[in-house]
């Protein structure tokens, strides 16, 4: 059975890397891994909470040091996402991560986009690149690596918000966006994983995102649905780290039907996958199989994928028309 075409739209190339493609980099770059095999790596990959992963997330970076080990990065998971039904990706990168530890921005963009460049002769695969500011660090230095980036916002789609939710509202960041949109950037940010419903609404109302990622807590808010519903604000929805990260407990108890049912566009998608236990088309298969999803209800969730992304109108036809040809 071929997987269903899809857009992913939450996906941090940091979160990619595999324990073979770790060690591997760790061997080309000198790097001293805490792990005496690719097994043992594995077997950290158990996290308790979000933070537990971070942790563990932000030490494996160290093996990332050249330019053509972020094109290596990316080449693995553009591979990976063409067998799993991807045709468009918007990719996350978080800078701070990378110049924090001496490795320069302008590295970091050009290994990146040298993958993103050929993906689609390639992998067959469209692409966006999206900046993301680490929320726990400061303002300020969200500003620094935003000018720092300039150079390059004409191979940047977008400005995100990740890394550590509570207690770094989405507010803090108000700056820093009003520079990206001045700039002619999109929107986006991480709010209602593990953050309350209000981080939703600054997201929206302070920052003026155009997608909201994860969400998955503005169910406990009906006026913020209402919101969401009627603005068709699309949500970025991870299953599998949902469950890996504690935000639920089992996949059967997703909230992705109720968020369906509630009219919300709702989109499916693998955040960190070398960490959370799979791609894209894992996640579909694994709600499909835990929820009890029809092929009408898979089909609405890749459908709301491409209508969420940041295309051009002919090449989101051309996308939707491939959904509607897929069959189980």
């Amino acid at each position: 059975m071929p997987p269903i075409p899809t857009a992913e739209l939450h996906l941090h190339i940091e979160g990619t890397l595999e324990p073979d493609l770790a060690f591997a980099l760790a061997e080309r770059n000198g790097v001293e891994l805490p792990y005496a095999t690719q097994e043992e790596l594995k077997a950290a990959y158990s996290f308790s909470d979000l933070q537990d992963f971070l942790n563990l997330y932000y030490a494996l970076m160290t093996v990332l040091r050249t330019e053509d080990d972020f094109a290596d990065l990316t080449n693995a998971y553009l591979a990976r996402a063409r067998a799993q039904g991807v045709r468009h990706a918007e990719i996350f990168f978080d800078p701070q991560a990378h110049t924090a530890r001496g490795v320069e921005i302008d590295t970091v963009i050009r290994g990146i986009t040298r993958a993103l460049d050929a993906a689609p002769e390639t992998y067959g695969i469209t692409t966006r690149l999206i900046m993301c500011f680490l929320r726990d660090e400061s303002a300020e230095s969200a500003l620094e690596t935003f000018e720092a980036a300039r150079p390059h916002l004409d191979r940047i789609a977008a400005v995100g918000l990740d890394s550590a939710e509570v207690g770094n509202p989405p507010s803090k960041f108000r700056e820093v966006y009003a520079l990206a949109r001045e700039a002619g950037l999109k929107c986006v940010a991480h709010a209602g994983e593990e953050g309350p419903p209000a981080y939703v609404w600054e997201a929206l109302d302070i920052l003026g995102v155009d997608r909201v990622d994860h969400g998955v807590r503005c169910l406990e808010d009906e006026a913020l649905v209402a919101r969401l519903v009627a603005d068709r604000t699309p949500l970025t929805v991870c299953p599998l780290s949902n469950v890996r990260l504690r935000v639920v407990d089992r996949l059967e108890d997703h909230p992705l039907p109720a968020m369906l049912d509630a009219g919300l566009l709702v989109t499916v998608n693998s955040d960190d996958p070398a960490y959370f236990g799979g791609y894209v088309g894992d996640n579909f298969t694994a709600v499909r199989d835990a929820l009890g999803l029809d092929e009408t209800t898979l089909r609405t969730l890749a459908r709301n994928s491409f209508e969420a992304a940041f295309l051009d109108e002919g090449t989101r036809a051309a996308y939707l028309k491939e959904v509607e040809g897929w069959t189980r």
